[in-house]
């Protein structure tokens, strides 16, 4: 994917350190993107030398994206690199477990300012140049959870419905601009997901989980296709998503609290 001028198309990845974020990472790489790479954490670094090994050049960055200024920081990151920004994969985000009342209400507003503020933050910054050259590609990660209320996930689960209609939205309002918004919707995945938002023991915590390699290619591949939504996993995800297109709110509310319960 060299452009004509010798140089590789340059890629965004937030949340790189592990999980969907870093396997979309190592799809990009694997297809000749060179990378600017974003997590909150140290390991942003072993990414990023394993990326290195597929010969393209990547730059890691240690943000919090729950702060204005991490974003900022990724933008001026992005900028440092001297050439356009070809791809974007806003993936960034945490999920939050147990009964809405009884939650910490601080980790709640950081979740709510991680999955949904910086991603509009970032989006807005990653989009005006891409519209105003007339090329680009921006995937953000949303979730088979945007289909349903949250019960035991309330905040999560309403996270990333507005990431769903965000993304929507603004894919619609880009048609013609060569810019295309590609919404990722994996259901349950292999990451560490489940462990940070408190929810191991849960049915949903203990049930099978799809290849997080898996839902990262079927992003990557729904992305360059220019799609504006793919749900990602198993054939299990699929209809559970057709599912989630019929059947009444308050049921899979109620269904959603014996999924996500834990004994906590």
């Amino acid at each position: 994917m060299t452009a004509p001028d010798g140089t590789r198309p340059l890629a965004l990845v937030t949340g790189a350190s592990r999980g969907i974020g870093a396997e979309l990472a190592a799809v990009f790489a694997e297809r000749g993107h060179d990378l600017v790479v974003v997590a909150e954490d140290a390991a942003i670094g072993d990414a990023a030398e394993r990326l290195r090994r597929h010969g393209v050049d990547v730059h890691a960055v240690t943000v919090d994206l729950t702060e204005p200024r991490g974003v900022e920081e990724v933008e001026r990151a992005v900028l440092a690199r001297d050439r356009p920004l070809d791809v974007a994969a806003l993936n960034a985000g945490v999920g939050s477990g147990g009964a809405f009342v009884s939650s910490n209400l601080v980790d709640e507003l950081r979740l709510i300012d991680l999955n949904v503020r910086s991603t509009v933050h970032l989006a807005h910054r990653v989009l005006s140049p891409m519209v105003a050259r007339g090329a680009g590609r921006v995937l953000l990660t949303s979730s088979i959870a945007a289909t349903m209320p949250g019960s035991h996930q309330a905040v999560y689960n309403a996270s990333k419905s507005f990431v769903q209609s965000f993304a929507e939205a603004v894919a619609d309002e880009l048609r013609g601009t060569g810019v295309t918004v590609t919404s990722l919707m994996p259901g349950p995945t292999a990451t560490d997901f489940f462990r940070r938002a408190g929810l191991p023991d849960s049915l949903m915590g203990r049930a099978p989980k799809d290849d997080p390699g898996t839902v990262a290619r079927q992003g990557y591949d729904a992305l360059m296709a220019g799609r504006a939504a793919v749900v990602a996993g198993s054939p299990l995800v699929q209809a559970q998503a057709a599912l989630a297109g019929v059947v009444p709110d308050q049921v899979k509310a109620a269904l959603h609290r014996v999924l996500a319960r834990t004994s906590r």
